[in-house]
């Protein structure tokens, strides 16, 4: 099997959606011998900062020496992006092999289970057979949806649990309210393994508390375990600082703009601490040069200088929000701000545009690559302006194209929405700047 005919059958998984649960996947798992059970795992789950979060302890546990894995999701371009060790992907000789091994067992896991898997249980059983044959050191695994029934839940025993942070999102699935959807993230805490937040909402921490106190698991607070400080952002990054009980690491480098990646930077080093306690060997100079060289593509990325344009995946209301507060402090050093934007019918559009529209002088509104993006011209009703504001424009490269024109020095291209439409954004940019 090739990678192309590979893809072909993990994208006709999809025709099973989303279906939550562990039977399929515990089945699946079984008849390759359990690989989840041999692995050394860091389970990451919340609303947003996941992947951040698993990117940094990434990047520091590299510069200590070890093997460290990753499994995130969604990916940007390429599924491969989701399995990357010491930041080289995996193969698309290796993917295509696997899937073709996990396709053998399709018929036993539906006769087992009653059901087929989804592509996600698919993608996640991969993920576990991968890094187990690949002998990595440790595996950072990024929740998918949730976390009691998310397929990355069948971990019986983290070295770490980490929820980064809770807010509405996927209602439909976690609940309506903030304390149902941190009841279903708080389902990878698991007895007596510690676990990290960086949640500061009451309403969540006091599931997260009760929870912990159930498994007899410890709990650190973020924000009472570490202290920081914003100090200045630079061309590629900002610089902060951060103190905890365990050591004041002083002034410290981080190859990510925003706010909230200092949080989650802060969420990053906290874990390493713990880590340390299980026996890895991590040191104040390592947690330095590993966040200072840290990358984590379709974050508030700088892919170009000439014009400036930047691109952000913010696809909910609480990365919008995160999007706007770093928005605000930027655009003082900038003329004009001009905005291409996209997304999926299922997501807040108007309180996305309620929160941008204050802060960008020009929009262009495109329709994200995906089944979902509905009506996605009614995104350009919710901005208000002059009628030559908004500018509508089906296809992202004409929207991408007619932003860069209309940019002047001084100028910032925004992209952001959908992830579907910051991978196709990501590509056409960097593509267009090697031609």
């Amino acid at each position: 099997m090739d990678y192309d005919k590979a893809l072909e059958v993990v994208e006709e998984l999809t025709r099973f959606g989303i279906n939550l649960g562990l039977e399929r996947i515990t089945a699946m798992l079984d008849l390759l011998d359990n690989p989840q059970d041999k692995l050394q795992v860091v389970h990451i789950g919340g609303t947003n900062g996941k992947g951040s979060t698993a990117a940094m302890l990434a990047a520091v546990l590299q510069k200590a020496g070890y093997r460290v894995g990753t499994y995130t999701s969604p990916h940007l371009v390429s599924y491969t992006e989701r399995y990357v060790i010491n930041g080289k992907k995996i193969s698309p000789e290796d993917f295509a092999a696997l899937v073709k091994e996990l396709i053998a067992v399709f018929a036993e896991v539906k006769r087992k289970s009653g059901e087929a898997p989804t592509q996600f249980e698919v993608l996640t059983a991969l993920a576990f057979l991968y890094f187990y044959r690949q002998k990595v050191d440790i595996l950072l695994l990024e929740v998918g949806l949730g976390g009691d029934i998310d397929s990355t839940n069948v971990v019986k025993k983290p070295l770490l649990s980490v929820v980064t942070n809770v807010s509405m999102e996927h209602e439909d699935y976690l609940g309506s309210t903030l304390e149902e959807i941190a009841e279903k993230k708080s389902g990878i805490i698991k007895e007596r393994c510690p676990v990290v937040t960086a949640s500061t909402e009451e309403k969540v921490l006091s599931v997260l508390r009760a929870r912990a106190r159930e498994l007899k698991a410890s709990l650190y607070e973020v924000s009472k375990e570490v202290c920081w400080r914003a100090i200045s952002e630079t061309d590629r990054g900002q610089v902060f600082s951060a103190t905890t009980q365990r050591c004041d690491y002083g002034e410290i480098s981080l190859s990510l703009w925003g706010d909230h990646q200092i949080i989650n930077a802060a969420t990053a080093i906290l874990s390493l601490e713990i880590l340390t306690e299980k026996g890895f060997r991590v040191s104040r100079e390592q947690i330095k040069k590993g966040l200072a060289k840290v990358v984590w593509p379709g974050r508030l990325e700088l892919i170009s200088t000439a014009p400036v344009v930047i691109i952000d995946g913010a696809h909910n209301p609480a990365g919008m929000e995160m999007l706007a507060q770093w928005l605000e402090k930027r655009k003082k050093g900038v003329r004009k701000v001009i905005l291409v934007i996209g997304m999926l019918a299922d997501k807040d559009r108007s309180k996305a545009a309620a929160l941008l529209d204050p802060l960008v002088d020009s929009v262009y509104i495109t329709k994200p690559l995906s089944p979902r993006a509905g009506e996605w011209r009614e995104l350009a009703g919710f901005f208000s302006g002059e009628k030559d504001k908004v500018k509508v424009a089906e296809e992202l490269s004409l929207a991408l194209k007619g932003a860069c024109q209309e940019a002047e020095p001084g100028d910032m291209v925004l992209v952001t929405g959908s992830l579907y439409l910051i991978g196709e954004a990501r590509s056409f940019l960097l593509n267009t700047q090697k031609g």
